[in-house]
């Protein structure tokens, strides 16, 4: 455990930025995951609705750092090609 007072305020603040950063992480796999499973049950309505959220929360984690563009642009790519080809 930390002595320094700053040293504690900083594990506070990371503490806090962890916690902030998870949630959007979270959303763009779980919908990763809903997208999949929609898929495999061959409801290409609902992926293609998922999809669209997929896009707007992975956008949104690009924004903010906490995944790199080009990962980004793979992973909307990849999705996007799985819809296309379960028609």
């Amino acid at each position: 455990m930390a002595n320094i007072k700053s040293s504690k305020k900083a594990i506070k603040v990371i503490a806090k930025k962890t916690l902030n950063n998870h949630e959007p992480k979270e959303v763009v796999k779980n919908l990763m995951k809903d997208i999949e499973k929609a898929l495999n049950a061959s409801d290409i309505e609902k992926a293609n609705e998922l999809f669209k959220t997929f896009q707007k929360a992975i956008d949104d984690a690009v924004g903010k750092g906490l995944i790199k563009k080009n990962t980004a642009d793979r992973e909307k790519s990849r999705l996007a090609n799985k819809i296309k080809n379960q028609k």
